[in-house]
């Protein structure tokens, strides 16, 4: 095979041009054999084998930097760059990333995950080379999707002006941006991405020297050439109006063409826009076929295409169906979501209410502006967003919604460790950023049952931004309903209370037992509210112990334990011994959420040999 000849892109330049389709087709057929075992982002890796083969034929990324956005699209990338083997390992614990990661290799430029911000970056890069005045290219690949955020168009924007050589890829898999219609667009299409066109064109402009528009012929018949393109190509200008120069769109699937574009891009000594077009899926019928439910799959049997049956009901799926409910008592309840509908559970509100239903895209900041706008003028607005990238609308959160106090609804899906997409997506920071924020309510559901009942006090019973926050997946073994205090109490015990709030209650129902077949009689208390915490409430509830161990899946500065802590201390309450579980300062990596938990001790057997280790040591 010739991809178990491929250890770096050396070896890929190295290859004759005529083994480089079977190497795209061998891409493919190791892509589809390991994210059937593995699960990952396949879709996408299966559009981009020829433009990344392509990419590693003209640059180096030792030296050039390849900058991705979102980074769904990295596999290929990183089977070319000495990572074969480490596929097996992909997206599990102390294993190979699903995203760029430059502590796993020089060939990784910069960390991704999250969308719209890689010509800023690229942009960053371009400008340290020319400070230090060196010669290295830069290449930003950004997906269309990756477009409809504002952060893409602010570094567009920027970039386009610095007059910096930077090279933009476009990868553009759905989104139609040039409105290609008719023989004469499609003819043009052709031309430009042949080399013959590209070496006249170089020709051309070295008749005229160094700065060919300072030439009053050059600068005429470039202008005759823009205004015929828009006439003929309405659209076609948009990046060039913005200051590049645009190549395409280019058949993604076209490695030659791809090749000869990829290197005339490299030439200009400017920001330069290369539209490729390509098919998600590619080469695989099943993904072909249904690329938005391959984009990102668990394991899944790779002869047949038949994915795993989704499991039972989560915490997703109730929230949609719960707000879809209530949706149809009240016409002022609608549903935002950015670019996730099917994650976030609100496929069945799309359905039923299609005119109260708004996609924003990924435009998170815009989501909330949006939201505040509708509660403004009296509707009652749901945004259902990922905890992870809910921190992209957090100037939002505080100036359009929590100055005026607005009645926003937050459905922060995905809150705490969420597993395989490792750091970028775990939703760790919600607990601490949403509380702190003036006039929030921040409501936190152990259950399905409570989940139903806090929507409808979050919509219904409570004024101001509220928001209700919860895992991914299913419930555990706490299925009771005590939305109706602030602070519930599971379970009585007079040699320490364990707190937390969310599904975490679990691990302390499991400690307590643990915890009582030793002889140590555990109480357990959960939060149903973590912000505002009524002072009164917690030393009601708190005040009194002897000893308080506090369990999150959060970071630990300004934790709801710390802040816990504070209100007794003010209070001349605080307990003698004060245990705080949590992340500390450690961004959690790839795994399953038990694997995770258990690493950083969050698990019931950790918890229950914490509590033992401390009143070991009074």
């Amino acid at each position: 095979m010739i991809l178990e000849s491929i250890h770096s892109p050396a070896d890929v330049k190295a290859l004759p041009q005529s083994d480089l389709a079977v190497l795209c087709r061998e891409v493919r057929e190791f892509l589809v054999e390991n994210v059937s075992q593995t699960g990952g982002h396949l879709a996408s890796n299966l559009g981009a084998v020829e433009l990344t083969v392509a990419i590693h034929r003209v640059f180096d990324t030792r030296e050039d930097r390849l900058v991705f956005d979102v980074g769904h699209q990295c596999y290929v990338h990183k089977a070319l760059t000495g990572r074969q083997e480490l596929f097996s390992t992909l997206r599990q614990l102390d294993g190979l990333s699903g995203f760029p990661k430059p502590y796993e290799s020089v060939h990784d430029a910069f960390i991704a995950g999250h969308a719209s911000n890689s010509v800023s970056v690229a942009l960053g890069m371009a400008r340290a080379r020319t400070l230090q005045e060196k010669s290295y290219s830069v290449l930003a690949l950004i997906g269309d999707g990756a477009l409809t955020g504002g952060l893409a168009y602010e570094g567009l924007n920027n970039a386009g002006a610095s007059g910096e050589p930077l090279i933009v890829i476009l990868n553009d898999n759905g989104m139609s941006i040039n409105p290609n219609v008719g023989a004469m667009p499609t003819h043009l299409s052709l031309l430009r991405s042949k080399s013959a066109y590209y070496h006249f064109k170089k020709w051309y402009r070295g008749l005229f020297g160094k700065r060919p528009m300072e030439n009053k012929l050059y600068r005429f018949n470039h202008k005759l050439k823009t205004s015929l393109k828009k006439t003929l190509w309405p659209g076609s200008t948009l990046f060039e109006d913005m200051g590049f120069t645009y190549l395409g769109p280019i058949d993604g699937h076209d490695l030659p063409r791809l090749c000869d574009v990829l290197q005339w891009a490299r030439e200009q000594n400017g920001p330069v826009v290369v539209h490729v077009n390509t098919v998600k899926g590619k080469g695989y019928p099943f993904a072909e076929q249904n690329p938005g439910k391959f984009h990102g799959v668990g394991p899944f049997d790779p002869v047949t295409g038949l994915l795993p049956k989704p499991g039972g009901e989560t915490f997703s799926s109730v929230f949609g169906k719960t707000l879809t409910d209530c949706a149809a008592k009240d016409p002022r309840v609608c549903a935002i979501t950015a670019a996730m509908a099917d994650g976030t559970g609100l496929t069945p509100f799309a359905r039923a209410f299609p005119n109260r239903f708004f996609d924003v895209a990924i435009a998170e900041g815009h989501g909330v502006s949006m939201a505040a706008g509708l509660a403004a003028q009296g509707m009652i607005p749901v945004f259902a967003v990922y905890s992870t990238f809910l921190q992209r609308g957090y100037d939002q959160l505080i100036h359009d919604v929590a100055l005026e106090g607005l009645h926003v609804v937050l459905g922060v899906d995905r809150a705490g460790l969420v597993g395989a997409d490792g750091e970028t997506h775990h939703g760790c920071f919600d607990a601490l950023f949403l509380s702190e924020i003036p006039g929030f309510t921040v409501l936190c559901p152990s259950s399905f049952a409570e989940l139903r009942h806090m929507l409808r006090q979050a919509l219904f019973e409570l004024d101001g931004p509220v928001v209700v926050r919860y895992p991914r997946g299913g419930e555990g073994g706490f299925t009771a309903d005590t939305a109706d205090a602030s602070i519930a109490r599971l379970r009585a015990g007079e040699d320490v209370t364990i707190l937390s709030y969310g599904v975490l209650v679990n691990h302390l129902l499991d400690a307590a037992e643990e915890l009582e077949r030793r002889g140590i009689h555990a109480g357990v208390v959960k939060l149903n509210r973590i912000s505002p915490l009524e002072h009164g409430d917690v030393c009601a509830s708190l005040g009194q112990m002897k000893r308080l161990l506090v369990l999150e899946d959060s970071f630990g500065a300004g934790c709801v334990g710390q802040r816990i802590a504070a209100i007794l201390a003010e209070h001349g309450m605080a307990p003698e011994k004060l245990i705080l579980k949590n992340l500390g300062k450690t961004f959690a990596p790839e795994g399953s959420v038990p694997q995770l938990e258990h690493r950083f001790g969050l698990d019931g057997a950790a918890i229950a040999a914490a509590v033992e280790e401390a009143m070991a040591h009074e």
